[in-house]
């Protein structure tokens, strides 16, 4: 269990005299680093899983200076259907323009306002992981997107990227078949996976494949090329409607229609014929077909098995140790998928100790890291240059093309070009010249803030913490700048 880390050294007494406070614990501050998006000031108090605070109280505990911008945002003003009903209708606007220029510049105006809407959704996210307290939830919620990976630039995927994310932030630390079915219920899923597609007599298989291959039970785990056929046959009219009007429905179908929001269960474009899947028979009944096969793929061992790997790799990196995935997937199986349940069997493990600061982070983990330990508390006003890194990197959000996600593995990251990359940041951020405090838009001016990486968290304890090597080359700088980015680009910095 994690618990609040004091720093050392004093602090003043009642009567003014000064007193000694505890000295850091080494293991708390590698346990605090792994399960926050990196060690500052303000993740001193990582929580345990069961402390973390809901989506919604997380958002009310951050800084005002970041609730500020998100309240601003489009995304947070305007729910989900509206905005995708109005994008909608501007993009139909411009196409039936019969000018040529008119339609070219409207086209134009179309995308950039839907740039905007991945642009914000990407800006919230990055605001929400260095300041949220509930950094155990964020980082899953970056986990939980990246397994139920959609690609924004899809379709008019761009307007529901930040709903779909808030959609997996809330149901992050629950249970894992509440959150397989958030992200089956959601347009942004339908319409990358073309579920929406997905009708009796025209059947598409993408989404049901997925699920099973990538989203749940794992490749080799037992299931048949006939139970994705049949999965495919359950999802027929699960689909997304931007129409206000209901279908026209036959009288004994009308109860079987679901509309929420964007989603719609139209039984018109469903098969009601008997299926077989994973072994059991399953009526022709409508959308309980779908919570049916859920139940199924939610329960099955192979899915407990193979989504407790992928955690496990996710905290501690290539190879996790098969006894410690085995005891996840049992805590998995006795507490029906409770994904909190999961993290504190990973998480009290001696494995999991054992692994502390030996973890490669990718690229957005040594992005956000720098950049809260590097300003702390204080607000940044423009995200672009870290999603510009996190794009040069390869780990843009939102921008992952293939259903897989970005890859764990420590492999994929520490190619040389990677390295210099890292090493550009390092040497950016240590100068104070990132640009984070330049607000964006035309004659904006910049308030450049100088990072402060030599502070009473380095000293009373995080230096204890490094290399010899690392404090050695750290002896040697010649400017605070220099400093700044050898501690940046160091090896110790570069893990979790």
């Amino acid at each position: 269990m994690l618990v609040p880390l004091i720093l050392g050294g004093t602090v003043a007494s009642a009567n003014g005299s000064d007193v000694a406070r505890p000295e850091i614990d080494q293991e708390q501050i590698a346990a605090a680093n792994r399960a926050s998006w990196g060690i500052n000031m303000a993740s001193l108090d990582a929580s345990h899983p069961d402390e973390e605070p809901s989506a919604a109280e997380a958002d009310r505990m951050l800084p005002a200076a970041a609730a500020e911008q998100m309240a601003a945002m489009r995304i947070t003003r305007e729910p989900l259907t509206q905005l995708a009903i109005e994008m909608n209708a501007q993009q139909k606007a411009a196409n039936a323009l019969t000018d040529p220029t008119q339609k070219q510049a409207a086209r134009q105006a179309w995308q950039q306002a839907m740039n905007d809407l991945a642009h914000e959704s990407a800006t919230r996210s990055i605001l929400r992981d260095l300041y949220s307290p509930a950094q155990l939830r964020e980082q899953m919620t970056w986990f939980w997107f990246n397994h139920f990976n959609v690609h924004a630039s899809k379709r008019d995927i761009r307007a529901m990227v930040g709903d779909y994310e808030d959609h997996i932030r809330s149901h992050a630390l629950g249970r894992f078949r509440d959150l397989l079915e958030t992200t089956l219920r959601h347009p942004a899923m339908l319409r990358y996976l073309d579920n929406d597609q997905n009708a009796v007599g025209h059947i598409n298989e993408n989404y049901a494949r997925e699920i099973m291959e990538l989203h749940s039970m794992g490749v080799g785990s037992g299931y048949t090329q006939k139970d994705v056929q049949e999965l495919a046959r359950i999802l027929t009219g699960v689909g997304v409607s931007l129409n206000p009007d209901p279908p026209r429905l036959k009288p004994v179908l009308q109860p079987l229609l679901i509309r929420e929001g964007l989603f719609e269960f139209n039984p018109n474009r469903h098969d009601f014929g008997p299926k077989q899947f994973l072994g059991h028979a399953i009526e022709g009944s409508g959308f309980h077909e779908v919570e049916q096969a859920l139940d199924l793929i939610a329960a099955s061992p192979a899915t407990a098995h193979h989504v407790s790997s992928q955690i496990a790799i996710y905290f501690m990196g290539d190879n996790p140790p098969p006894p410690l995935v085995d005891r996840m997937a049992t805590a998995w199986r006795s507490s029906d998928g409770d994904i909190s349940t999961v993290l504190r069997t990973l998480f009290q493990s001696h494995e999991y100790r054992a692994s502390l600061g030996q973890t490669f982070k990718d690229p957005v983990h040594y992005v956000i890291s720098a950049v809260r330990y590097a300003y702390d508390g204080r607000v940044i006003l423009n995200a672009d240059p870290m999603i510009n890194w996190l794009n040069r990197m390869g780990e843009g959000l939102y921008n992952h093309e293939t259903p897989d996600g970005y890859p764990m593995s420590a492999s994929a990251w520490t190619g040389p070009g990677q390295m210099e990359t890292r090493f550009e940041i390092a040497r950016t951020i240590g100068n104070g010249a990132a640009g984070l405090f330049r607000p964006r838009g035309p004659g904006t001016a910049d308030r450049p803030a100088f990072p402060q990486l030599q502070n009473a968290l380095y000293y009373d304890g995080l230096a204890q913490t490094l290399s010899p090597a690392t404090r050695t080359v750290l002896d040697q700088a010649n400017s605070p700048q220099q400093w700044n980015m050898l501690f940046l680009a160091s090896p110790d910095f570069m893990r979790r």
